[in-house]
C-alpha cells in the first residue's frame, strides 16, 4: 500500500488503522511525505483516544516514531504535533518520554 492508501485506513477509522499507523511509521526515517501524513495523522481525535497501553495513545505512538526517526523534517512534525495537544497531555507525554522539553526527546524504536 502507498501512504495516501495507508492515510485513508487510518482516517477513516479502520480496524487495522494502528496497524496502518505502524507501517507509515516506519516508513518516515526515508520518506517526508510519510512523515508530513504521520505528522497529520497523530492530530485525529480517534489515535488521541485510542490507547495502546497506560497513557500511550496512537497519536503519542506517531509522535515518538517522528522523534526517532532523527531527520530534520520528520523531527519538525514531531513538535508541530506535539504541540497540538493540550496542556496536560503535553506534560504527560514529556513525563513519559522523562524529559522537560520535546526538544530533547530522542526515543530508539527497536
Amino acid at each position: 500500500m502507498d501512504n495516501a492508501e495507508l492515510a485513508r485506513l487510518i482516517e477513516s477509522e479502520h480496524p487495522y488503522r494502528g496497524k496502518a499507523l505502524f507501517e507509515l511509521c516506519d516508513r518516515v526515517a526515508l520518506d517526508d511525505d510519510a512523515a508530513t501524513k504521520v505528522g497529520m495523522l497523530s492530530r485525529l481525535t480517534s489515535l488521541r483516544r485510542a490507547r495502546l497501553f497506560d497513557r500511550v495513545s496512537l497519536a503519542w505512538s506517531a509522535i515518538i516514531a517522528l522523534l526517532a526517526a532523527e531527520t530534520t523534517h520528520a523531527r519538525e512534525e514531531a513538535y508541530a504535533a506535539f504541540g497540538a495537544l493540550g496542556p496536560e497531555e503535553q506534560r504527560d507525554m514529556l513525563d513519559y518520554l522523562e524529559v522537560t522539553k520535546i526538544e530533547e526527546a530522542h526515543p530508539r524504536i527497536t
